[in-house]
């Protein structure tokens, strides 16, 4: 396996992030944490130091936001897909509905598991890779899934078809022209993950962390050509929850001034995060990360170990006195999966 790191730094003086003003509007609401506090099984996910392993990484703090724990569904997808399906029946009130979405397994379980609390319908596609434990996960919530032959791409194109065809609500965390406004309030949903951090981490409203990974694929090809591009990649890789050819429109148009650093890792880094993360240091509590939940990690792993990155490093300000943050976006989604990735050897010489 080819083990080389890829990466590209913004530029210092590059634009102030803007949100659109009605994105402005949703974000800033109180109302998305409270409507997540109204429902069932609702409670705020852990945020979890690590200080064993951040010596180890040879920072000072590393913190993790452990969104294995999130409403029993072990992701936070379950937060944008229940907070945009609760706005399209705001405004389409005693309506049957049904709703449509494509899905690498996390976001078309989520949607299945939000409609099925509000007595209406989903209806799932999905790549032909992937596996049936997540499937079967899907239609735990009584969600309909109809296989793509086809990759993740493919299957956002069927879903929006069909859409259009049988007038489903599509439901997508995706976003192109012409279609960004329930995007925008799944969007939104995930700012409750924000808010509980606020509350324990900063509560002073004073940072107290210097640098936060955020695991997001398929934007690096985009931001090296200057606009939205389809990755070049062959999309093979273990990660299937981030194996995503295009990004959203929404999500770009934020990203790309907002991002410091796009780094690009080998799976084996996020493996060796959810092995990190599985077998701590004895002090350190365990925590259950997903190969596509453990990829912030593995890009902190590969910084701190590639020999090649090491004046990246000192560009970042990555150093004994970094205070670090990143998102374990979603728990053991595959079992057999899971139990395959963590007893596997992992070979980090250059190819």
């Amino acid at each position: 396996m080819d083990q080389t790191c890829r990466y590209l730094l913004n530029a210092p003086d590059r634009p102030t992030v803007k949100l659109d003003r009605k994105f402005n509007e949703i974000i800033k609401s109180d109302e998305i944490y409270r409507f997540h506090r109204r429902l069932r099984c609702y409670a705020a996910t852990p945020l979890v130091p690590l200080p064993k392993l951040a010596k180890s990484l040879g920072i000072k703090e590393l913190y993790v936001k452990d969104e294995s724990k999130r409403f029993r569904i072990n992701t936070f997808k379950s937060l944008g897909a229940s907070y945009g399906i609760a706005k399209v029946i705001e405004k389409r009130k005693k309506e049957k509905l049904v709703f449509c979405t494509a899905t690498d397994g996390n976001h078309g379980r989520s949607v299945a598991w939000a409609a099925r609390n509000v007595r209406q319908k989903a209806v799932i596609f999905v790549p032909k890779n992937t596996t049936a434990l997540r499937i079967k996960n899907i239609k735990k919530h009584r969600g309909e899934v109809i296989v793509v032959d086809g990759d993740y791409d493919h299957a956002v194109a069927a879903a929006r078809e069909e859409s259009q065809k049988k007038g489903y609500v599509l439901i997508q965390d995706n976003s192109w022209e012409g279609y960004t406004e329930i995007p925008k309030y799944i969007a939104a949903g995930y700012k409750t993950m924000m808010t509980e951090m606020e509350n324990t981490l900063h509560p002073d409203k004073v940072p107290l962390v210097d640098l936060v990974f955020l695991e997001c694929d398929s934007l690096m090809e985009s931001f090296k050509n200057g606009k939205l591009s389809k990755t070049k990649g062959s999309q093979q890789t273990a990660l299937v929850g981030l194996n995503c050819g295009t990004p959203s429109l929404l999500a770009w148009e934020i990203l790309k001034d907002a991002i410091d650093l796009f780094l690009a890792i080998p799976d084996s880094y996020a493996i060796k995060a959810m092995k990190d993360l599985y077998y701590p240091f004895k002090g350190d509590k365990q925590i259950f990360a997903g190969e596509s939940g453990a990829a912030g990690l593995g890009g902190l792993i590969a910084l701190v170990s590639d020999p090649d990155l090491g004046d990246l490093k000192k560009q970042i300000g990555l150093n004994e006195e970094s205070r670090v943050l990143v998102f374990v976006t979603e728990g053991v989604t595959d079992p057999d999966v899971f139990e395959e990735l963590i007893t596997t050897e992992i070979n980090f010489a250059k190819a």
